[in-house]
C-alpha cells in the first residue's frame, strides 16, 4: 500500500486546511482563477479532474462485462442502489432539511442551490476513489471494475436525465446544454480516452496477462498524477469557498448533516442486502462503498459549470468532500471488522480473517 493511501486522510485534511488558508489569504488569485472558464466549465478544474480520472479509466475493463452474469448478485446490489435508491433518498433529505428542518436557520432563496448540490453527488456514484475502498477491505479487483465498468456505461446515458429529473421535481430550471457538455467532458472523454489507451497498450503486451502488464505498469507511472490532481483539485475548491467556510461554519455542519445520514444509510442498505444474500465479503464491502461514496469530481465540475464557481450547490459538493473522506474509511473499518459474518466465497464457507499488515483498514 502506497504512502498516499496510508494516510489518505491526513493529505486530504492537509489539503483542505491549505485550500481555505490560501483562499483567505490570497482572494484575488482564486478570483482570477474562477474567471478562467468557457461555456461554465472552468478550465483548471477541468484539466484537474481529467489528471485525476483519466488513470482510473485506463484501468477500466469492458471485455470484463461478459462474465457479469455468472455472479449478479453483486452487481443487481449496485445497480439498484446506485440509481434506483440513492438519487431518490438524497434529493428526499435535501427537500427534507432545507426546506423544512432547517427552514429557519438558512435563507430560502438559497435553499434550492443546496438540494441541487446534494442531487448532484446523489446522481454520481463513484468511479476512481472505490478502487481504494476496494483495495482498503481486500475486495474482488476483478470484480470491482465490472462494477465500475458497469456504472460508467449506465452514467453516460442517465446521470443527465436523472439530474434533469430531481432538479425538475425540485423546482430549479435545468441548463441541458451544460449538464450535458458536463457529462461530455467529465465522463465521455476521458472513458474513451482511458478505453483507447488500454487498448493501446494491450495490444503492445500481446493478449492475455502480458497485455495486462502494460496497463498495470503505465497506471502505477500515471498514478501520481492522478494524486496530485485530487490534491490540487482539493486545495483549489477549498480555496474558492474558504471565506464560507470561516464565515459561517454552521452552514457547513448543516449541509453535512443529510450527507452523513445518506452515507451510513445507503451503506446499510447496501451491506445488508449483501448479507442476507450471501454474497462473498470481497465483494459485498465494495459493492456498498461504491454506493456510499460519490464521484464528486463529476459532481463538482457539474455544480460549477450549472450554477457557478461561487454558488450553493458548489459549497455543498465541496462540503461532499470534506465529509467523504473520513467517512469512507470509518466505513472501511467497519467492513473490515464484520468479515467473518459474510461467505468467503459463493459457496458459503466463511471468510476468514487476513492477518493486517499496518495503514489503514
Amino acid at each position: 500500500m502506497s504512502l498516499f493511501d496510508r494516510y489518505l486522510s491526513l493529505w486530504v485534511a492537509l489539503c483542505i486546511v491549505a485550500g481555505v488558508a490560501l483562499g483567505n489569504l490570497f482572494p484575488g488569485l482564486f478570483q482570477t482563477v474562477a474567471a478562467w472558464e468557457y461555456a461554465s466549465v472552468n478550465l483548471l478544474v477541468a484539466i484537474l479532474i481529467w489528471a485525476m480520472v483519466y488513470p482510473m479509466m485506463v484501468a477500466v475493463d469492458f471485455a470484463s462485462l461478459r462474465q457479469m452474469h455468472r455472479r449478479p448478485k453483486g452487481l443487481v446490489i449496485t445497480v439498484i442502489v446506485n440509481w434506483l435508491i440513492k438519487p431518490f433518498t438524497m434529493a428526499a433529505l435535501g427537500v427534507l432539511f432545507f426546506e423544512f428542518v432547517f427552514a429557519d436557520l438558512i435563507d430560502p432563496a438559497d435553499a434550492g442551490q443546496y438540494i441541487a448540490g446534494l442531487i448532484l453527488l446523489g446522481a454520481a456514484p463513484c468511479t476512481a476513489m472505490v478502487f481504494i475502498w476496494s483495495q482498503l477491505t481486500r475486495g474482488d479487483a476483478n470484480y470491482t471494475l465490472v462494477q465500475v465498468s458497469l456504472n460508467d456505461i449506465i452514467m453516460i446515458f442517465a446521470f443527465a436525465p436523472l439530474v434533469a429529473l430531481l432538479l425538475g421535481v425540485t423546482d430549479i430550471e435545468v441548463p441541458w446544454e451544460t449538464l450535458l457538455l458536463s457529462v461530455g467532458l467529465y465522463v465521455v472523454i476521458p472513458l474513451a480516452a482511458g478505453a483507447a489507451t488500454r487498448a493501446l497498450l494491450v495490444k503492445r503486451g500481446g493478449p492475455g496477462a502480458p497485455g495486462e502488464a502494460h496497463v498495470a505498469r503505465f497506471t502505477a507511472r500515471v498514478k501520481p498524477f492522478s494524486i496530485l490532481g485530487l490534491l490540487a483539485t482539493v486545495v483549489l475548491l477549498f480555496g474558492f469557498q474558504g471565506h464560507v467556510i470561516l464565515d459561517r461554519p454552521l452552514l457547513i455542519a448543516l449541509i453535512a448533516v443529510p450527507l452523513l445520514i445518506q452515507s451510513y444509510g445507503i451503506f446499510a442498505i447496501a451491506y445488508a442486502a449483501a448479507w442476507a444474500w450471501r454474497v462473498p465479503h470481497n465483494v459485498a464491502a465494495p459493492c456498498a462503498l461504491i454506493g456510499t461514496s460519490n464521484f464528486f469530481e463529476l459532481a463538482v465540475a457539474v455544480a460549477i459549470g450549472l450554477f457557478g464557481l461561487n454558488s450553493g450547490a458548489a459549497l455543498v459538493t465541496v462540503v461532499g468532500v470534506l465529509v467523504e473522506v473520513p467517512v469512507m474509511l470509518s466505513l472501511v473499518a467497519f467492513a473490515n471488522r464484520t468479515r467473518r459474518h459474510f461467505p468467503a466465497s459463493e459457496n458459503g464457507a466463511a471468510a476468514p480473517i487476513p492477518v493486517q499488515s499496518g495503514g489503514a483498514s
